[in-house]
């Protein structure tokens, strides 16, 4: 009898699962077992969303905000992304260039398929969040990395950048401050990149900016504001953690208005507006205090001064400084062919899944970030946690031979 054929259409087939999903599962399956895991695998704050945004979901539902919403989201909160785009980013867009979506990462990939035609390529700056590259796949366009190592601090430059661009490039994309890295590109840098771009008029740029509370710099820097690009700049940005809103799933972006009415045709056919309960807290988030935002960043600062502290000590590893979100991400080349219990590390995934059942410890391998020599670590974990994490991960990778 013949095997009966997959009924599962090539695309899922050849789709990769999402590293970051997959490493907290199996963390949760070994809890599940009976191990204490340390979860630093996902991106997501540790903290509670601010009660003075959960009382306004409150009083949303009581004013009987309940039903459907515009596709692009509630005329207030556009406006009021717009404002602080304006105020807070130098950046020149209306409300009807704003798009409110389920989360940014349905903003970025809205954005892919408005713009994608097949065999079209995307330069992606590497090391970079895990989902890019599935997601310009998915619209049928081509991802290019395009790298930049721990020596550079994960930054890529403007002459790297035009290197790559071909006469098939759509769009750049990249994430600042970075996931995974932390790294955070300067004004200047920013800059150069804009005045490169001068050069090739058609190229346009996807900034996703969803860490910009957590920047530890004093200053968030957004290309959109260059007056090279202002004009073919897409800015994404959202609530999930700069205001501890993961599962609220509400993100937004500002666009040229034909790339933005796009996207709302897209969405109008795919999820439809936006959780409407979400937004209006969403909207008391932006124009409201942000002292609870700040008092997090200024968490996040002291757990990344202990995270570091303890794995700089830690022989092989090369640890750097970064300057955003919550995540570190060293080299751990040193330890690939190395043994402990019969197995050997071949590459960072064998590592991190060495790191779960040798110290119960959740991470995530760097080759679905572009970066197969390094290991991405989230540090949006209690004090206590990430004490404890060290330990075990100095133990285990000591034990390396």
């Amino acid at each position: 009898m013949a095997t009966p054929k997959s009924p599962l259409s090539d695309t899922v087939l050849n789709m990769t699962e999402s590293a970051t999903l997959k490493m907290a599962a199996l963390g949760r399956e070994a809890k599940a077992q009976g191990h204490d895991v340390i979860a630093l695998s996902l991106g997501e704050p540790d903290f509670d969303t601010p009660e003075h945004i959960k009382e306004a979901a409150k009083v949303a539902l009581d004013e009987g905000y309940t039903k459907y919403t515009p596709v692009p989201g509630y005329p207030e909160l556009r406006q009021a992304i717009a404002d602080k785009f304006r105020n807070e980013n130098g950046l020149d867009y209306t409300a009807d260039q704003i798009v409110v979506s389920n989360g940014a990462k349905q903003s970025i990939f809205n954005i892919a398929h408005a713009l994608l035609n097949e065999g079209d390529e995307v330069i992606i700056l590497a090391p970079f969040w895990v989902s890019y590259s599935a997601i310009v796949e998915l619209a049928g366009g081509t991802p290019v990395p395009v790298g930049a190592g721990i020596e550079d601090d994960y930054k890529v430059s403007a002459d790297a950048i035009a290197a790559a661009i071909t006469d098939k490039t759509k769009f750049i994309l990249f994430s600042s401050p970075c996931n995974p890295t932390g790294s955070v590109y300067t004004g200047d840098e920013l800059s150069a990149i804009a005045r490169m771009l001068v050069r090739f008029p058609d190229v346009y740029v996807v900034s996703d900016e969803i860490y910009e509370l957590i920047n530890f710099t004093g200053e968030h820097a957004s290309i959109g504001a260059c007056p090279e690009v202002k004009d073919r700049t897409i800015t994404v940005n959202g609530f999930a953690k700069g205001f501890a809103m993961t599962g609220w799933r509400l993100g937004y972006m500002g666009a040229p208005l034909e790339i933005a009415k796009a996207c709302t045709k897209l969405q109008g056919q795919s999820t439809s507006g936006a959780n409407s309960i979400a937004q209006r807290a969403g909207l008391h988030a932006l124009t409201t205090s942000l002292a609870p935002s700040h008092a997090m960043k200024d968490a996040f600062a002291k757990r990344r001064e202990l995270i570091i502290g303890g794995l700089k000590k830690i022989e092989g590893l090369k640890v750097n400084h970064p300057q955003g979100a919550f995540y570190l991400f060293p080299d751990v080349s040193a330890f690939f062919g190395k043994s402990a219990g019969g197995s050997t590390i071949n590459d960072s995934d064998e590592l991190a899944e060495y790191l779960l059942t040798s110290a119960h410890v959740a991470t995530v391998g760097g080759s679905s970030f572009g970066a197969p020599d390094c290991l991405r670590i989230s540090y949006a974990a209690s004090e206590e946690q990430l004490t404890e994490a060290i330990a075990r991960i100095t133990k285990a990778l000591g034990e390396l031979k």
